[in-house]
C-alpha cells in the first residue's frame, strides 16, 4: 500500500531529499505548502505541492535504468492534472538556490 511505503520513505530519506526538504518545508518557497513522500494514487511522490498540482521528483543514478517507469509515472500524474519536475540529486547539492 502506498501510504505504508510513504511512511517508510519519510523515515529514511536520502541526503538529497533531506537537503531539499529543509528548503521546502514551512512554506519557505513562495508560501507554497509542500509535503514529502506523498501517496498519490498508486505512487509515492518525493515532494508535492497539492494546491499547485506540482510534483518534484529527485533522481539518482539508478533512475537512468528506470526511465520507462518514470515516464509511466509522469504520464499518470499528467493525466490527473499534475506537473512533474524531475531533478538530479547532484543539482540539489551543487545548486540548491537554482533548484528553488
Amino acid at each position: 500500500m502506498a501510504s505504508n511505503r510513504a511512511r517508510a520513505l519519510r523515515m529514511n530519506p536520502t541526503d538529497a531529499e533531506s537537503r531539499l526538504w529543509r528548503a521546502l518545508r514551512r512554506r519557505q518557497v513562495g508560501g507554497a505548502r509542500f509535503r514529502r513522500q506523498v501517496p498519490i494514487g498508486p505512487y509515492v511522490a518525493d515532494f508535492a505541492c497539492l494546491s499547485a498540482q506540482l510534483i518534484v521528483e529527485l533522481d539518482g543514478g539508478l533512475h537512468t535504468k528506470h526511465a520507462t517507469d518514470d515516464a509511466r509515472r509522469d504520464l499518470w500524474f499528467a493525466e490527473r492534472g499534475y506537473r512533474t519536475l524531475r531533478l538530479w540529486n547532484n543539482e540539489v547539492f551543487d545548486n540548491l538556490d537554482g533548484v528553488i
